[in-house]
């Protein structure tokens, strides 16, 4: 017995000594990967707070001599960072409100309800991912400019997405087959309409995806320069990711720290916001599948 435990005592020590090791290698390829990732975001933020002006060296510092603040104060006074904001603004939170809507108005349809076709229909659904952007934009823009009349408006950036995204529909179709079908059985029994059914039990079951989309649409409406670019012209409607570009030409370019505090102030909702949604990003990609 005394040899069996001995044994067991140092199968279980060297069993600990693999495990630290195992650790140690985990956490320090991921510190360095996550070091690597990091950088350039870490980069931007101290170029932002150099002299303005200051030219670039070689090798590069990357904590600057002195900390100049006044680069952020300066954006404003050369750009109408404001009028930028509130309108990147105005933009994101309707295409964010109208792609939820429209995407889990489908994805309940193609997950809950039964139609002939329904998964022919979805599968041409997801073809349409394939499709690039570039095959679309030309239609598109003939669509809005001459067929609408909407150039220089925000109706060619908002109302794309209240015609539902495929990503977005599969992504909440997947959340909403996971959710028991005798729910709305007992619902139906209870006199409840297929959109009742929809709006008071399945919406209130699905924010975890909910809240992935909309950090997704979020973040895909906000960093948008193409389609700003392509159809605004009146520089009062530019959307904050055209105003950074406008501040990027002026003077031919230069002022460095001003871009990057300009790009600082540009990317912090995004960062914002996936911090205070984190939680909800990695639940609803875990229970709909897209962990791989």
């Amino acid at each position: 017995m005394a040899a069996i435990s001995f044994r067991l005592k140092r199968h279980s020590a060297q069993w600990y000594a693999r495990q630290i090791v195992r650790n140690v290698v985990v956490y320090g390829l991921l510190i360095g990967l996550g070091a690597i990732f990091i950088l350039p975001f870490l980069w931007s933020v101290t170029s932002s707070l150099r002299e303005t002006g200051a030219p670039l060296s070689f090798p590069p510092q990357f904590l600057p001599t002195q900390f100049n603040w006044q680069n952020y104060v300066r954006v404003f006074e050369m750009i109408p960072f404001a009028t930028f904001f509130r309108n990147s603004v105005i933009v994101t939170a309707i295409a964010v409100f109208g792609e939820l809507l429209s995407a889990s108005l489908v994805a309940f349809g193609f997950a809950r309800l039964r139609f002939p076709g329904r998964n022919l229909l979805f599968i041409v659904l997801l073809s349409t991912m394939m499709i690039p952007y570039p095959v679309t934009m030309i239609p598109s823009f003939i669509l809005w400019v001459r067929g609408l009349g909407m150039a220089n408006t925000f109706g060619p950036l908002v109302l794309p997405p209240f015609f539902g995204p495929a990503f977005s529909i599969f992504l909440l179709r997947q959340f909403f087959m996971t959710i028991n079908t005798e729910l709305d059985e007992a619902a139906k029994i209870d006199g409840a309409s297929e959109f009742r059914i929809y709006w008071q039990i399945i919406l209130p079951l699905a924010k975890p995806a909910l809240a992935t989309i909309a950090i997704f649409s979020f973040m895909a409406n906000w960093n948008d320069f193409l389609t700003p670019l392509i159809y605004l012209s009146d520089r009062n409607l530019y959307t904050l990711a055209l105003g950074i570009n406008f501040l990027r030409n002026m003077r031919g370019g230069g002022e460095l720290a001003l871009q990057m505090a300009g790009a600082v102030m540009f990317v912090a909702p995004c960062i914002i916001l996936y911090f205070l949604a984190q939680r909800f990003v990695i639940q609803g990609i875990v229970t709909t599948g897209l962990k791989g």
